[in-house]
């Protein structure tokens, strides 16, 4: 099967993709395409059902397919929290008035989608959010703010989590809304980072913003089960991706002349971390396929996001002022840093490790 996936690529990819792999990087058009090829010929998420775009594979033909794009290095898909996150929770949660309307354009990037999750005071906390949705005469009044909405002005839909039962606990009072970013009341500003990102990050303010009800994704006040299912599928993206990532920030440092001992010694640490981070996420795949409860994840993530880190510094150091005739690296460094925030970040990576994994008592204020 994988055999099959290495030839769509090589009919699909530029025939100068592997040395020209860095510019490519950045084709908005490149990876569009991409994208929508993938998805029309089933290989984006080979798992799912024929009449859902994939192909029916086992988890283990779907993560062989997986790691030969991982080894070839596919472009970075236009839209990742569509394909990866939105559709799967439209998949799962969605009534067939949405699966309908919403999957396809999703997981084949005709429509991009945002993630309404993080806010200012409730970034990897989801349980804080303080966006609050008010239902009344079948519609939803929305007023609150998020932050850090990865193309958001780009996006024409959002899973919008906002809090529809203020008297509930806080994890049980929470509500996943399919928003319309058209929609009145929305207003989307772009926020400036130091580097040049490859995908833009926003502000969104809602002020009385109108959500019909059968926006509602999932049953009302159910929004932490949708959130925690889509975070499975974004893990298992984010593993993959930050250990291609990890890979691809040495390839500078290895193919540098003499290198110092102590450099020489963080090389061999970070070729250890990409090795275990590959290791660990077969482990984690095979005890989710055998139904074997796991927060390996949380080690995963934890270990990816700071391994991507090391390789990008490292690899900024061994290239010293010669990096100044390439910006590539200093853009590699700055996209390493959002590694450990995105997905939850490593704080609350290594609390699940502690107290879940390990059985530690939990931490007390």
């Amino acid at each position: 099967m994988s055999t099959e996936f290495d030839d769509f690529l090589d009919r699909v990819l530029p025939a100068d993709y592997d040395e020209r792999y860095q510019q490519y990087r950045r084709d908005t058009e490149l990876r569009r395409n991409y994208q929508a090829a993938a998805f029309d010929a089933g290989w984006l998420i080979p798992e799912w059902g024929r009449d859902e775009g994939g192909r029916e594979l086992a988890g283990p033909e779907a993560l062989a397919v997986r790691l030969t794009g991982a080894r070839r290095r596919v472009p970075r898909l236009l839209n990742i929290q569509g394909a990866g996150v939105a559709a799967p929770a439209v998949r799962a949660f969605g009534s067939p008035a949405q699966r309908a309307r919403l999957l396809r354009p999703a997981a084949r990037g005709d429509e991009i989608w945002a993630l309404g999750m993080s806010e200012p005071g409730a970034g990897s906390d989801l349980a804080s959010l303080r966006t609050t949705a008010v239902l009344d005469g079948g519609v939803f009044t929305v007023n609150g703010q998020k932050v850090w909405t990865t193309q958001g002005d780009e996006a024409r839909w959002c899973t919008l989590y906002a809090r529809t039962d203020p008297e509930a606990r806080p994890h049980r009072g929470i509500s996943c809304l399919v928003l319309d970013m058209r929609s009145p009341g929305v207003t989307v500003r772009p926020i400036r980072t130091a580097g040049d990102a490859i995908e833009s990050f926003c502000e969104v303010f809602l002020d009385d913003v109108r959500i019909p009800e059968d926006a509602l994704l999932g049953p009302l006040h159910g929004g932490w089960g949708v959130a925690m299912a889509s975070l499975e599928h974004e893990r298992d993206m984010i593993w993959l991706n930050t250990w291609l990532e990890a890979n691809r920030a040495l390839e500078p440092t290895l193919r540098a002349g003499e290198l110092s001992e102590a450099q020489l010694v963080r090389l061999g640490r970070s070729l250890a971390d990409t090795e275990s981070l590959r290791l660990t996420g077969l482990r984690s795949a095979a005890q989710r396929w055998a139904g074997v409860p796991s927060h390996t994840w949380a080690i995963l993530k934890l270990l990816g996001s700071e391994s991507v880190q090391r390789a990008a510094l490292l690899s900024l150091e061994v290239a010293g002022p010669a990096a100044f005739d390439d910006p590539a690296y200093f853009d590699e460094r700055l996209d390493s840093l959002g590694a450990t925030i995105y997905g939850g970040t490593s704080e609350i990576q290594r609390t699940i490790i502690a107290e879940r994994a390990l059985g530690l008592p939990k931490g007390r204020s």
